[in-house]
């Protein structure tokens, strides 16, 4: 490991609104006074900056990196600038599950170099397609903590036949290398496993992931977009933050997400569940409790139909 720089680093401007090879021409360039650009393949490429002995290893898509961040970098660069943590991206080229062997033999090199024995801590993060990955490459480093958001545990359709969102990865081999995510868990040092139970595909994937170093952290009437709903109440950061350092329990968790109280578009979906399931009284103090709080106008108009409701 070689001596941090005196200062956090910076990542110039921002990258927003380039094509697709001038983002990658513009962060090869970023990156080459503290790591590397390396091109895995034709849809991969990974990305190391290097401040510290902690390690966040994030799995991204160019597209959500473009559609997420205002300046349209990797998320672990907050991370460098803010907490002077060294980073590797995998990105890849819409949703792959980084299912190529490009990528496994990229993580077979570091391995083999001792590349992860370098740090004193590593954590994997990603969501959805990304946080499949983030589970199933946590295997090359035993002892690695890992913060998965929505992970399928596999698409190989004698196991996961039910879940019917993702038909064109139908043919993709999800049973070489790096293959079935729940078991390559098995090595974590502690992994967190976060989704809504209301949706049933998700649920039924992080139910597949059974170790008991997996702790399963739920976030009911939260949809099917989590990692950005986490990123728009200003959480995310810090659930990485508290994974990354070991302080990650379920009782911190549930005070960050207290943070629902704030964020509308999760209050929406809770008075929806509430008028579906005909709990007038809930749906009432909910709209009471947010009309007092917040410029809400459609909970003030729902508010106003149930005191109708309520004089009838």
């Amino acid at each position: 490991m070689s001596d941090m720089p005196d200062t956090a680093i910076e990542f110039g401007p921002s990258l927003q609104g380039l094509s697709r090879s001038d983002w990658i021409t513009e962060v090869a360039g970023l990156v080459e006074p503290y790591g590397y650009l390396a091109r895995l393949g034709k849809r991969h490429l990974a990305t190391f900056v290097e401040d510290s002995t902690t390690l966040l290893v994030t799995f991204e898509t160019l597209q959500g990196i473009a559609a997420l961040s205002e300046h349209a970098r990797p998320l672990g660069w907050k991370m460098v600038r803010e907490h002077r943590w060294s980073h590797m991206a995998l990105i890849s080229d819409s949703d792959t599950w980084f299912r190529d062997p490009a990528v496994y033999a990229w993580f077979d090199r570091l391995v083999d170099e001792g590349f992860f024995d370098e740090f004193d801590r590593v954590l994997f993060y990603g969501a959805g397609p990304c946080g499949y990955a983030a589970a199933a490459f946590s295997v090359s480093t035993p002892g690695a903590r890992v913060l998965a958001i929505q992970p399928q545990a596999t698409l190989d359709p004698d196991i996961a036949g039910w879940d019917t969102r993702f038909a064109h990865m139908r043919r993709t081999d999800f049973r070489q290398r790096y293959g079935y995510a729940p078991d390559m868990l098995e090595a974590a040092g502690e992994a967190f496993v976060l989704c809504d139970p209301g949706v049933t595909e998700d649920a039924m994937h992080a139910a597949l992931f059974r170790s008991p170093n997996v702790t399963h952290l739920r976030l009911p009437n939260m949809g099917a977009s989590l990692q950005t709903d986490l990123l728009q109440m200003h959480v995310l950061p810090d659930l990485i933050e508290a994974a990354g350092k070991g302080l990650l329990t379920p009782a911190l968790f549930a005070r960050l997400m207290r943070a629902r109280r704030e964020h509308i578009p999760y209050l929406r979906r809770l008075l929806a569940r509430l008028d579906r399931d005909d709990r007038t009284g809930l749906a009432k103090t909910l709209c009471e409790t947010v009309s007092a709080r917040m410029n809400a106008p459609r909970f003030a108009a729902r508010l106003q139909q149930l005191r109708a409701a309520d004089a009838d």
